[in-house]
């Protein structure tokens, strides 16, 4: 996590690029610790440490006005990843005190979002990034090699896998290949009788029938998405509450620009889409890679999940949560947590720097969050309700590892109020090696909160320890329009 001061717009030294694909290539990439459990980031659950910060305190680099310390830019990259060995046979991930985990289902092909449909069923998006004809650079390969390590170098399946737990004992007895024909799908979404999803390269619609097993039907294009390079390969996906406007969240294609301002058009945003139609407009900019999206239950307002950029210290730049506001410009690659200026990033736009707005509440510097979902069901105490789960996939270039984890952070009246809890963890070993990575969460119909695992190839299902899954799955109450009346 660093670099030289002479990056920006175009062009990285190149002396950062060889050290790190040195690294790579010796395999010199893990201190085989797990991650650290200390006042400079989110920790780690596990049997002794669940506990969530007293009312008030917030971890270095989290909460809605975290500190942010001076960039620091040296020449070797920090390159420290947790190396992808999976579970054991009836290993599962540790939940803090009061929770309760199950395998809602394992043996997935490298599982990345969760979609609950109305009658219960869950689709499960089973994708890794697709092939593109750029050929990398010194940099991307070293990193490509860094990724595969991780778990994420399997190929992409290139499907939707449906589950059903008919008999509510929180694990799924029926799976069942839904949908192929896809290209890396990641987000999901339901919008009356049609099912559409985000391929790496386009938004697509199916016909769906409730209770439907699998869909034989073609996937038909709605609308083109970045694609090319695909640096950022994920296209989170959300509709508005009245199904009137798709939302997508579409990656940049470079940590700071450096593939030229050309490449990033309509990234690093999240994209509104009229189904109708297809056209397509930026709706918020400046969005590094907001990686899941979610609707607060009670206004309707959009949140999502941001990846921010790299290579400037352990502690920069706080990846977050925030409210996404209609036409609102959130830094992305000039600034970052609003008017802080990067000045690796040349020439500068300080006329868009101007316009910059801080982000809602850091969730912590590369934690890679990946999944969000505000909690909806009533299986869990009441000072849960509205409050979000989120999936922090784990850092890869931070020095000692942080994430791995899902985490709650609690809202009051529309906003966060209080420190991040951590609720699952243990998905790194004492080794410092990933059983498991989380990636997109959602809320089941019987108040289960499902977590996809990409390396463990598993969904797990939380729930409040000691309480048995209801038998019968409880829709939840519809929530209303949002105010914007889109």
């Amino acid at each position: 996590m660093a670099t030289t001061s002479s990056t920006g717009l175009r062009g990285l030294p190149t002396l950062p690029a060889i050290a790190v694909l040195a690294l790579a290539l010796s395999g010199c990439m893990s201190s085989g610790d797990p991650p650290v459990d200390d006042d400079t980031q989110v920790a780690q659950a596990d049997a002794d440490d669940s506990a969530a910060a007293p009312a008030g305190e917030y971890p270095v680099g989290t909460g809605p006005n975290p500190v942010l310390p001076e960039p620091d830019e040296s020449t070797v990259p920090v390159v420290e990843i947790a190396p992808a060995v999976g579970w054991s046979e009836n290993g599962q991930p540790t939940p803090a005190a009061g929770f309760g985990v199950t395998a809602f289902a394992r043996g997935l092909d490298h599982p990345r979002q969760v979609l609950v449909l109305p009658n219960g069923d869950v689709l499960v998006a089973e994708a890794n990034k697709p092939k593109t004809e750029t050929t990398p650079g010194p940099k991307r390969m070293a990193m490509n090699a860094v990724m595969k390590r991780a778990g994420a170098g399997v190929p992409s399946a290139d499907r939707i896998t449906l589950l059903r737990d008919a008999d509510g004992d929180g694990v799924a007895e029926v799976r069942q290949t839904f949908l192929t024909g896809l290209t890396s799908p990641y987000g999901m979404a339901l919008v009356g009788d049609t099912l559409y999803i985000a391929n790496a390269d386009a938004l697509v619609k199916v016909p769906y029938t409730t209770g439907a097993t699998s869909i034989s039907a073609k996937p038909e294009k709605v609308a083109d998405l970045p694609a090319g390079r695909n640096h950022h390969w994920t296209k989170a996906l959300v509709a508005s509450r009245d199904g009137s406007k798709l939302y997508v969240g579409v990656g940049s294609n470079s940590n700071i620009a450096e593939n030229g301002m050309e490449e990033e058009v309509n990234r690093a945003a999240v994209l509104e889409v009229d189904p109708a139609t297809g056209a397509v407009r930026n709706y918020a900019s400046g969005l590094r890679n907001p990686t899941a999206l979610a609707l607060y239950p009670e206004s309707g307002a959009l949140w999502a999940v941001i990846n921010e950029r790299d290579e400037i210290g352990n502690d920069l730049v706080p990846d977050y949560l925030t409210s996404v506001r209609e036409g609102a410009f959130y830094g992305w690659p000039y600034s970052y947590f609003g008017q802080h200026v990067d000045t690796r990033v040349q020439p500068q736009d300080a006329d868009l720097v101007a316009q910059a707005i801080a982000p809602d509440y850091g969730l912590g510097s590369h934690v890679a969050p990946l999944g969000l979902a505000f909690y909806t069901g009533n299986a869990l105490p009441a000072r849960y309700a509205n409050g979000a789960f989120i999936g922090l996939h784990g850092s890869w270039n931070r020095q000692p590892k942080v994430g791995y984890s899902v985490v709650f952070v609690p809202f009051s009246g529309g906003r966060p109020s209080g420190p991040i809890e951590t609720v699952l963890g243990g998905f790194v070993n004492d080794s410092g090696d990933a059983q498991g990575r989380p990636v997109g969460v959602a809320i089941d119909t019987r108040g289960g909160v499902l977590v996809a695992d990409d390396v463990g190839n598993a969904i797990w299902r939380i729930g409040a320890a000691g309480r048995a899954t209801p038998a019968t799955a409880t829709p939840p109450a519809p929530a209303p329009a949002p105010a914007t009346g889109r």
